[in-house]
């Protein structure tokens, strides 16, 4: 008689020892196919994009943009911690562990989008910066470098938020801070060097954002490997291959990370060092110096030159003639002879000659005169004395 075999009953996670509790709780690899996968699509629900992540993006990048527009540390930390739980860039690492594309792709999408806002914000404010005056922006080149201490950070971050999010959403978001200021800050400041032209932060922001993002999501990956979180199907762990391959050749490639080491984008400049060198100067040598002639100046005679003396050409000049009133009664003088009268003076009156010829008018002989007022007609010769001698009067 066939007797029917007995499903084992799961032991129940009270019952079990101490030890083996412990391991159920960190591990994934000894929990059944069905309860596995409940907890895989758990944490994928977790960690897929919501409104919030895409709200609490462009929030954080709005206050990075700030921070570095007044060049304010403090500001900065603010805006790293209103910065969403990084979960979507864990989602990647999940999709890549388990073989899921469809988490891969989902989170993918979702952080693009969310990093997208991150950038917009930052290139508002070079928008802005062309318009009121920028701070030193020395944080903003500082977050444009590769930097150890960032990378440091950056892995202690995908570490401990990994972790801490494979267990609980409230634990995770405490550590998904450093991960936040470590991506979101040069994307920003990205954004914020293409609007406003500073040099070496664009495209050296984006650059070092690419290369931080894909050494968070390898390093997401390990650690969910070490957590026991295995791909489902055999075609799971060939499609884990697949997109940690991809996720290489992106980190090294469309990141640019070659040419980065290779023009010196993003990387501090190495300055060379001066190195003094002592050098032997010669003594100097005094050597006799034979004595140089000197010219004697001969005194030359001065040599006498004739300057032409102008002459004076002496110039003829009309002597003017004058005459007075001769008449006790006075006499007038007419605007024509024998014409209207145009003036009066009395006896004695001097008055100026204009022509000393006569002119005559029937018997009688009128000369043109002046007054002393400037007052011109003609007068009869017969009432004026001569005052002054002319020929011919």
């Amino acid at each position: 008689m066939n007797i029917p075999k007995s499903n084992p009953v799961p032991d129940e996670p009270d019952n079990l020892p101490p030890a083996r509790r412990r391991r159920s709780r960190r591990l994934l690899a000894p929990l059944p196919d069905v309860e596995r996968a409940d907890t895989v699509d758990r944490l994928g629900h977790r960690l897929a994009p919501t409104f919030d992540f895409f709200l609490f993006s462009l929030i954080s990048g709005l206050f990075f943009c700030v921070g570095i527009f007044l060049d304010a540390p403090p500001l900065l930390l603010l805006a790293a911690l209103f910065a969403p739980v990084m979960g979507p860039l864990m989602g990647m690492s999940l999709g890549i562990v388990t073989g899921s594309g469809m988490y891969f792709l989902r989170s993918l999408i979702g952080f693009m989008l969310g990093s997208l806002l991150a950038f917009l914000a930052g290139a508002l404010g070079g928008f802005v910066s062309q318009y009121l005056p920028a701070g030193e922006l020395t944080q903003a080149f500082d977050s444009a470098r590769l930097s150890w201490i960032n990378l440091l950070v950056l892995a202690i971050g995908s570490l401990f938020t990994t972790l801490f999010l494979a267990r609980s959403a409230a634990v995770g978001r405490v550590w998904s801070v450093a991960l936040a200021y470590t991506l979101f800050l040069p994307l920003v400041t990205a954004g914020y060097g293409l609007i406003s032209r500073t040099p070496f932060l664009w495209p050296d922001g984006l650059v070092v954002y690419a290369i931080y993002m894909s050494w968070s999501v390898t390093l997401g990956v390990i650690c969910l490997a070490l957590l026991g979180f295995r791909p489902l199907t055999l075609f799971g762990y060939s499609m884990s291959g697949a997109l940690t391959l991809l996720g290489v050749i992106l980190a090294i490639g469309m990141s640019s990370a070659g040419a980065a080491f290779g023009a010196q984008i993003a990387l501090p400049t190495f300055t060379p060092t001066a190195t003094f060198t002592l050098t032997p100067s010669p003594s100097p040598t005094l050597t006799p110096v034979p004595p140089t002639p000197t010219a004697t100046l001969t005194p030359v005679p001065p040599t006498a030159t004739l300057t032409p003396t102008p002459t004076l050409t002496p110039t003829q000049t009309a002597t003017p003639l004058y005459a007075l009133v001769g008449v006790p009664d006075g006499a007038v003088i007419r605007d024509e002879p024998g014409g209207r009268v145009v003036a009066s003076y009395v006896e004695g009156t001097l008055l100026q000659v204009l022509n000393p010829l006569p002119v005559l008018l029937g018997s009688q002989s009128w000369v043109l005169v002046a007054g002393p007022d400037g007052t011109q007609g003609w007068i009869l010769q017969t009432l004026l004395i001569t005052a002054t001698p002319s020929p011919n009067w």
